[in-house]
């Protein structure tokens, strides 16, 4: 993997990205190329119009980073991933002929955006039917051995075993462990010389993954490794790295103390968080203020109450304020204490499910962001009650209140709706992610990604 901004992104997924945006500015070359010769114009020198190219192959790409044509599913399967090219496309030609209508002269034609989505179509479909098998070939797993045969280097063999996964384990080795879940381990004894044994393999990285670290740190073998120039990992690291979140049964003050992450360069990112989140949050509330208005008369039509919904959040550094919501439950849903939403949830209006299931409901909360209470990305705001009762359960659920809520995040756009303590605890995973590592270009992607969990709402309810 390589890290970009504090975030891991794998080798196959960057060297697709970029040969893609590379073919679609041929794409759009040809576009141009092909109009101009139907109309017999002269379009001169190809420098002339490199920004246009470049400009519109990139507003498709970003497209596609939206939808998910980068995520594992697509990487896997040609069917799912020629099907999110589709969409990805048609929404990047939209977005193209909508900014040449916005900034008209010297921008895109819209006459070869029509030819621009055809020729899209073909070298994006042809890249992946002559690069699916070779993306998902061993030449982009990393070789990784395991030091542990317990509980953890189990979890590990699951994790690899994915057809997603980046590293193949290719040893692993039993140090004075208790219990041996991995039958297939070499004990540590049988081993002479662990360096030479790592070379022999051409392992690329080592993980510690010992149950029981106390007075049983393989450090001698440790610095054999690390001065063979082999990466060494710590399993929750590793786990961090390769799933993006943080494992909470491994996890321990110590870690979350020493490793990496909580830069204090983030007083640099926060301004430009929140300069972005005045100048957004102003235009969407702009934008959408009819959308605003006249499903707020719809849900004050449709049932007894008002149209909007207050009700108090726990924000930054567990101070409390109010999110405004419009309402989509009826307004005696919460007259016994707050509780979780269900699926086919009887408290919800009819109006209620469909403006969840598109998220119209979410927009008046961009005010919130605009008063600085809350974020466009973030953890998700919950009521103090649920706060309460989580932190007596859950450990460090405290910390996803070291950063401002949102109103989309890490865990909304990578686990799906949660009604459950159980649920709560994986979304703090997330959530714990993105408060350690979170940059602007982290932001990027979520908000990218977001547009994905409202085309294929999964868990709204």
């Amino acid at each position: 993997m390589i890290r970009l901004f504090k975030h891991y992104i794998p080798h196959a997924v960057l060297l697709l990205g970029l040969l893609d945006l590379a073919l679609l500015v041929v794409a759009s070359e040809l576009a141009w190329q092909l109009r101009a010769a139907q109309i017999g114009m002269d379009l001169g020198p190809l420098d002339t119009r490199w920004i246009e190219l470049i400009g519109s192959a990139a507003v498709v790409w970003l497209a596609m980073i939206s939808v998910g044509v980068y995520g594992p599913m697509a990487l896997r399967s040609l069917r799912f991933a020629g099907a999110r090219l589709l969409v990805a496309i048609s929404l990047g030609i939209i977005a193209l002929a909508f900014i040449d209508f916005v900034l008209p002269g010297q921008t895109f034609w819209r006459s070869t955006l029509l030819y621009a989505m055809g020729f899209a179509v073909l070298v994006l479909v042809a890249d992946r039917l002559l690069l699916n098998s070779f993306l998902g070939s061993s030449a982009f797993r990393r070789r990784v051995m395991v030091l542990g045969a317990g509980d953890r280097a189990q979890r590990l063999r699951e994790l690899g075993d994915r057809p997603e996964s980046g590293f193949a384990i290719v040893s692993y080795i039993a140090m004075s462990e208790p219990e041996r879940v991995v039958d297939e381990a070499i004990p540590r004894e049988a081993i002479h010389d662990l360096g030479r044994f790592v070379e022999n393999l051409g392992v690329s990285e080592v993980v510690l993954a010992l149950q029981e670290r106390r007075n049983a740190l393989p450090l001698k073998d440790l610095l054999r490794i690390k001065t063979k120039g082999v990466h060494v990992n710590d399993f929750s690291s590793f786990l961090e790295r390769e799933t993006g979140r943080v494992d909470l049964d491994t996890v321990n003050p110590s870690w979350l103390i020493f490793s990496d992450g909580f830069s204090s360069g983030r007083m640099f990112s926060s301004a430009i968080k929140r300069l972005f989140d005045i100048i957004a949050s102003l235009l969407l509330l702009l934008l959408t203020f009819p959308v605003i208005a006249a499903f707020a008369l719809i849900v004050k039509f449709d049932s007894n109450g008002p149209a909007f919904f207050r009700q108090e959040r726990v924000g930054l550094y567990g101070q409390t304020f109010h999110l405004l919501k419009l309402r989509s439950m009826r307004t005696d849903a919460e007259e016994n204490g707050a509780k979780w939403a269900s699926e086919n949830d009887p408290r919800i209006t009819r109006i209620g499910h469909f403006i969840r299931k598109v998220r119209i409901d979410e927009l008046p909360q961009t005010w919130c962001v605009l008063m600085g209470q809350m974020s466009f990305v973030g953890p998700r705001p919950e009521v103090p009650q649920f706060v309460d009762d989580l932190q007596e359960e859950i450990p460090f659920y405290g910390e996803r209140h070291m950063v401002k809520p949102g109103i989309t995040g890490w865990a909304q756009i990578n686990f799906p709706y949660g009604a459950s303590t159980e649920d709560s605890r994986k979304k703090l995973e997330y959530d714990l992610y993105y408060a350690k590592n979170y940059t602007p270009f982290l932001d990027l992607v979520i908000l990218l990604q977001t547009v994905r969990v409202i085309l294929w709402p999964e868990g709204a309810r």
